[in-house]
């Protein structure tokens, strides 16, 4: 069926809310859609406009009848609200969440296991280094392939790619301490992260709501992540001086079996928290981005400042370069967590005039950037950290400068918000391409120093 724009993003934004609302289970949500396009379909065939075949089709979701009246709730300003009201079901049973909290405490048990078996056997720093990623992070996958049940198909696909990572990471000889072996170190946990994305959606990779749905979620994860880490700190340091006070020493154990349970195991805990606890971070989110993006764009401007009366290009500190690459990442995955929180139907605001500046003040900041790295290759010649430098600096501006494109136009009124969707989602694949190019080419190119 071609759909245009507008129904498309009263679908995703159907999808999204049913999905985060777990009403259903994620298993069959791709069938519920499927059944939901046909029933469209049927109508717009029948003579009905986009809009009204979409609250007809929504009325005719017998299944969906409990999800549909809290939509309708939440959403009271549409029509649709007086089609589907209908009197409660019996509450949804079938879901076992005592089983998931076992399955979660086992994987972050022996994510925690992982890592201190990497700490004991790897020894040397280098080999443990490039190894992180691959000890603590497939357990978080794990549990997005659990929960979504994925098909061996997609566990094979999967599998495949971790298995060539793997390789490449303990075959290559690195120069210990060399520059490719961090590279290669820091880009790992990026394609790592990437195929847990896969499992997430539960392999359908190619959906543009899906790959939407997995920004929302590492955003969201993100923040759990963080409150986990930051509780955890708290409770560790109390305990820590109230034993000092007696004269015990924690600090062997919480070297030696504290931190490497504690912190895989919160990875693979906060996964589990945004996919049971998604109606808080729901009511926050939204006040998280506001009261971000302003002060984010505040810090651009002045980081704008600093580099432009910094001197030459040339002498740019190359720590404040890394820094800044640091600071621009940040600013995309804000903008990113920012359009997974909008509701896509809402029409332009003041928001998005706000958004708009952010993208404008890191272009900016990117291209001064490029500027001074250029002028540091001109000067001093190629290594890899500069290459990945610039060919991190390049993907942002082509991603940024087409964000502010679609933005300005959504503003004007000549665009769908869903345009803008589509190009985050689809541009985040290319982020992944070029962690593999950093992992698996670079070593070879730059002979492994």
């Amino acid at each position: 069926m071609e759909a245009h724009s507008g129904l498309e993003a009263q679908i995703g934004q159907w999808r999204g809310y049913v999905a985060r609302r777990r009403a259903i289970s994620p298993a069959d949500l791709d069938e519920l859609e499927d059944h939901l396009r046909e029933q469209i379909a049927d109508r717009r065939a029948g003579g009905l406009d986009d809009e009204e075949a979409f609250l007809v089709a929504i009325k005719r979701m017998g299944n969906l009848d409990a999800v549909s009246r809290e939509f309708a709730r939440e959403h009271s300003e549409r029509l649709w609200k007086q089609l589907v009201l209908l009197p409660d079901s019996a509450p949804d049973t079938g879901s076992t969440p005592w089983r998931e909290l076992a399955v979660v405490l086992s994987l972050a048990v022996c994510a925690g296991l992982a890592l201190k078996a990497g700490f004991t056997w790897l020894g040397e720093d280098d080999v443990l280094v490039r190894n992180l990623g691959l000890l603590v992070l497939p357990f978080v996958g794990a549990y997005f392939a659990w929960k979504r049940r994925i098909t061996a198909r997609t566990v094979i696909a999967l599998l495949a790619p971790f298995a060539l990572l793997a390789l490449v990471i303990n075959v290559y000889p690195f120069a210990p301490g060399g520059s490719t072996l961090i590279l290669a170190a820091l880009h790992a946990p990026v394609i790592l992260w990437l195929l847990a994305g896969v499992a997430y959606v539960g392999g359908r990779w190619r959906s543009d709501g899906r790959r939407m749905d997995f920004v929302r979620f590492t955003g969201e994860f993100a923040i759990y992540f963080t409150l986990l880490g930051l509780g955890g700190a708290v409770l560790i340091g109390l305990t820590f001086a109230v034993l000092q006070l007696v004269g015990l020493d924690l600090e062997p154990v919480l070297e030696d079996w504290i931190l490497p349970f504690a912190v895989p195991g919160a990875l693979v805990v906060a996964a589990w928290l945004v996919e049971a606890k998604q109606d808080v971070i729901e009511n926050i989110a939204p006040v998280l981005t506001r009261v971000f993006t302003p002060l984010t764009i505040a810090m651009l401007l002045a980081m704008l400042v600093v580099l432009t009366t910094a001197g030459g290009l040339v002498d740019v500190d190359r720590d404040l370069l890394i820094l800044m690459d640091a600071i621009l990442v940040l600013v995309l995955c804000l903008l990113l967590y920012s359009l997974s929180a909008r509701d896509p139907l809402s029409p332009p605001g003041f928001f998005d005039a706000l958004q708009l500046v952010l993208v404008g003040a890191a272009l900016a900041v990117d291209a001064v950037m490029l500027a001074a790295m250029l002028a540091r290759i001109a000067e001093f010649g190629f290594s890899a950290n500069k290459v990945a430098a610039l060919g991190l600096n390049l993907l942002l501006l082509v991603h940024l400068a087409r964000a502010a494109w679609l933005s300005a136009g959504f503003l004007r009124g000549r665009r769908e918000f869903s345009a803008l969707e589509r190009w985050q989602t689809r541009y985040l694949p290319v982020y992944g391409a070029w962690a593999a190019v950093v992992v698996l080419v670079f070593p070879p190119v730059f002979a492994f120093a």
